[in-house]
This record gives structure tokens, C-alpha cells and sequence, in this order.
């Protein structure tokens, strides 16, 4: 899958998520890829199970490391062409504390409810496998602070259904950006994924791309 004017081209790289955000952000490279999704025999969330006492930064390389291996593993049994494999994985923490993705509106509003008023840290890590053997990896750290949010200004933002799915129960490409204050880093690294290093990587494995 790619843009309309790049459709009709064969791709660059497979992409192992289901993510709009990056797909809109490989768009703005000019990078062609091709989904690549796991089947119901896949157990995705077991992936992304943290481990007793890990922190943040080690959790979320671990995790695209076990999603960069298991896309590859698709790759070979569904027998297609072989090309680069891109991965990636976005968490927040605060403390220390991962902040993942919320099950519930409840508890998308502690989460926020947390995040007011203070600095968090948001790492995503990339990963892009070759087929032949290896690959390569690379991890984007920012700092994001929010300003203090009122009880009723969290409820209607977790009323609209944005904060589901997003680590950190926010999206800062959405109607969070108001939330934000000061970013120090990568903004495309807090959107999920960090597009300068992102080509690097496709570059070191020799994908041309615009």
C-alpha cells in the first residue's frame, strides 16, 4: 500500500503495522512500501507484554526487535519477494513508569490525569530487517511537556475516542497538540516514527527512495 501517485510503482519495503500515522509519515519521504500484517494466528499483544521491573528505553527496542523478527518470519512463509522490513514501537513514561496504550476510557483519563502538568519522555524505536540476514536498528528520544489539563477538558478528549490506541492515551498530531507546551526532540519520533532515522536506516540497506 502506498500513495495514489506512487501506487502503480513496485515498493521499497514491506511496513509490519497497520498505523496511519506512518504510513502518512513514509508518504511524506516518498518511501513505497507494501503492508505486511500478522493473521489471527499471530498473538500481537503478547509482543508488546512488558517485562517485571523494565524500563521504558529497553522495553520498547525489545519489543520492534520481537516485531521486526516475527514480520520476517511472515515474509518467509507467505513466500513474497524479499525485501526490507520496517518496523516500529512508541512508548511513553513518566517516572519511570510505562505508559502504554489505554484498555479503557477510565483509563485513558488516569493516564492523562497523570500527564497534566508535567515532562515525559516518549522513546520510539525503528527497525528494518533484511530478508538476507540481519538488520538494523535505531531509537528516538524526546521530552514533551504538557500543560495542566482540567477534569472536564480530559473527559471531552476522551469522549471523541482520540486517546485509544495511542501510547500515553494521547496523539499529539490531534487535538492533544494543544496540550503540548515545549517539545525537545523528534516530533515525528512522538507521532511513532522518527523520520530522520528512519531514512538512515533505509539508506544503509541501499533503499533508493526520493
Amino acid at each position: 500500500m502506498s500513495s495514489p501517485s506512487t501506487a502503480h510503482k513496485p515498493p521499497h519495503i514491506y511496513l509490519a503495522s497497520q498505523s496511519p500515522r506512518l504510513r502518512e509519515l513514509l508518504d511524506q519521504l516518498g518511501v513505497r512500501y507494501t503492508l505486511l500484517l500478522g493473521g489471527p494466528e499471530e498473538d500481537a499483544e503478547a509482543l508488546e507484554a512488558v517485562l517485571e521491573g523494565e524500563a521504558a528505553v529497553d522495553y520498547v527496542q525489545r519489543v520492534t526487535l520481537l516485531k521486526t523478527k516475527a514480520a520476517l518470519q511472515r515474509l518467509a512463509r507467505r513466500r513474497l519477494p524479499p525485501l526490507p522490513m520496517l518496523c516500529a514501537d512508541t512508548t511513553v513514561s513518566l517516572g519511570g513508569a510505562i505508559l502504554g496504550k489505554p484498555a479503557d476510557a477510565a483509563e485513558a483519563s488516569a493516564m492523562l490525569a497523570r500527564l497534566s502538568g508535567t515532562e515525559l519522555l516518549v522513546y520510539t524505536a525503528v527497525g528494518v530487517g533484511d530478508p538476507a540476514g540481519g538488520g538494523h536498528a535505531a531509537l528516538s528520544t524526546s521530552r514533551v511537556r504538557m500543560r495542566p489539563l482540567e477534569a472536564d477538558e480530559i473527559d471531552r478528549y476522551v469522549a471523541d475516542g482520540e486517546p485509544m490506541g495511542k501510547a500515553g492515551a494521547y496523539g499529539i498530531q490531534g487535538r492533544a497538540a494543544e496540550f503540548v507546551e515545549v517539545i525537545e526532540g523528534s516530533y515525528s519520533g512522538i507521532i511513532g516514527q522518527p523520520l530522520f532515522e528512519t531514512a538512515a536506516l533505509l539508506r544503509g540497506l541501499k533503499v533508493d527512495f526520493p
